[in-house]
């Protein structure tokens, strides 16, 4: 017999949604406006980027056997709802003048820009909480990385484009501290549902080969200079070609019988893209974002392999997706890689006192977004361990029949 539905949740998730959306017309109805069109060029690369994050994230999450729907539904939900906060958010943050925030397809693209936080979020703690906490924590989550995002350009001089390339390393730390709270005993062995089945890797497939072909447009899209805007998917496109190399080269490398593994490959081939996107736009010779996209595939595939297992046992935390080698690591090493570039600029320019002061405001960008996203991810993560939100019982992680209607029930699933 199919699993029925939460109870508590069939009150309790649409009387939040509608609460939420309720809320959200009435601020849009008072404060909110359009603004005159003139950025109306860039709606192909919007486009794009609305496919990376409703299409590529959505089926880069449905790898489960029998959490498909939920993890391209739930995408779905977020992403519509957190787009709408982010607006908000972002708008009196940055746009609000004269009483009113004033929207612009620049501004909407930078509250779409935002929401992949939230997927790689949902990425670390996927089938171990259901639509309610997820939900709770995307509006926590959006609200907390503006803010990051504010202090990062207001205070430590970040241009804007760079300040939403943190969306990787906020994400994956922001859920990491999550799913630490969410740890249950249960999930120290592998259960069956916890595994993909041929079809359902072929979808997350799919998901990893639109990322990466929108990905420069993800890196490039915000800036305007259009020689830098081609340093960033110039050296965006070599990188995370570089990483796919190193993914299949080092998957097969660390295999016991010799084999590639799809996982993996699904993963670190996108590793690329998230380590280039700090130093995309400044890199000014192929050979180095090729070098820092091989590293990055290098990195992504060994951290699966062996760091993977530590987190669970050791640490108590489930990484379900793998957000740690696939968006976290790469992340950092990007962070790192950028500010070893400012020095080395600076250095060889005639502006050497400059150095230090460059390099410690990247320092100190990269350290705040650490920081702010354990430091949330912990007062969020417990939050969301309250009865009230009514967390699912073990028996029903990874599952779809929790949430979805089954007329087939299991059979064949």
């Amino acid at each position: 017999m199919a699993s029925q539905y939460p109870p508590s949740l069939r009150i309790l998730l649409p009387a939040l949604i509608l609460v939420f959306e309720i809320a959200f017309i009435l601020i849009f109805y008072f404060f909110v406006s359009y603004d005159h069109p003139r950025d109306l060029a860039i709606y192909p690369a919007f486009q794009d980027v609305n496919v990376m994050v409703f299409f590529g994230f959505g089926f880069l999450l449905a790898f489960l056997r029998r959490y498909g729907f939920s993890s391209t539904g739930f995408g779905l939900l977020l992403a519509a709802l957190g787009a709408q906060w982010a607006v908000i958010v972002d708008g009196f943050l940055f746009h609000f003048s004269d009483g009113k925030v004033k929207i612009t397809l620049q501004s909407l693209l930078t509250a779409i820009m935002s929401i992949p936080t939230v997927l790689i979020s949902a990425g670390a703690i996927l089938g171990k909480a259901n639509p309610v906490q997820l939900i709770l924590m995307a509006l926590i989550e959006v609200t907390v990385f503006a803010t990051n995002r504010w202090i990062a350009v207001g205070i430590l001089q970040v241009a804007n484009h760079l300040s939403l390339m943190y969306v990787h390393l906020f994400g994956a730390y922001f859920g990491l501290t999550i799913a630490w709270w969410l740890h249950h005993p249960s999930l120290n062995q592998k259960v069956e549902k916890e595994t993909s089945k041929p079809v359902s890797h072929l979808f997350a497939m799919l998901g990893t080969l639109f990322l990466w072909m929108f990905w420069p447009s993800f890196n490039s899209i915000l800036i305007d200079n259009s020689r830098v805007k081609s340093f960033a998917i110039y050296n965006t496109y070599f990188a995370i070609a570089s990483s796919t190399i190193a993914a299949f080269a080092v998957s097969v490398a660390t295999s016991k019988n010799g084999k590639l593994s799809m996982a993996q490959i699904q993963n670190a081939t996108l590793a690329g893209g998230v380590a280039i996107g700090f130093s995309a736009s400044s890199i000014q010779h192929p050979w180095t974002a090729m070098t820092l996209g091989l590293l990055a595939g290098t990195i992504s595939v060994l951290a699966s392999v062996f760091f993977q297992t530590c987190l669970n046992p050791f640490l108590g935390i489930h990484d379900t997706c793998g957000v740690h080698s696939t968006f976290g690591l790469p992340s950092l090493l990007g962070g790192v890689a950028h500010i070893i570039l400012i020095i080395a600029e600076q250095w060889r320019s005639s502006h050497q006192s400059d150095w230090g002061y460059m390099a410690l405001l990247a320092l100190g960008a990269l350290s705040l977004s650490i920081v702010l996203s354990f430091v949330a991810g912990l007062v969020t993560g417990f939050l969301l361990i309250s009865k009230l939100w009514k967390s699912p019982p073990a028996t029903k992680y990874f599952d779809d029949q929790a949430y979805w209607e089954f007329p087939h029930l299991a059979v064949g699933y």
